[in-house]
């Protein structure tokens, strides 16, 4: 059973493409629960009219189904609480110049 930190190392391999920064450092992953046989990921998007609110939720599903053969994968996109920039990483900041 992979463990939320190996879980973790997958998802910091999906990035957006339009920031080129990981979903993780971006702050848009709210939470991983992995289980017996399946892993739940709560996510959102910098903002409701995101033109990738079918792709990168996608994304995320099929590198995880790639990396653990035989879970089920769950991903969830959620709104609340809202996405602000205060949940981006130290590195993503410096990277995108912001405050």
């Amino acid at each position: 059973m992979p463990t939320p930190g190996e879980v973790q190392a997958v998802l910091r391999q999906v990035t957006d493409p339009e920031l080129g920064v990981n979903i993780l450092d971006l702050g848009l992953v709210y939470g991983i629960r992995v289980e017996e046989g399946r892993i739940h990921v709560e996510m959102t998007l910098t903002t409701p009219a995101c033109p990738l609110a079918a792709t990168l939720p996608a994304q995320v599903e099929e590198a995880l189904r790639a990396h653990f053969p035989g879970h089920e994968v769950m991903v969830a996109l959620v709104w609340e609480p809202h996405w602000a920039p205060e949940r981006m990483s130290e590195d993503a900041r410096r990277r995108l110049g912001a405050p």
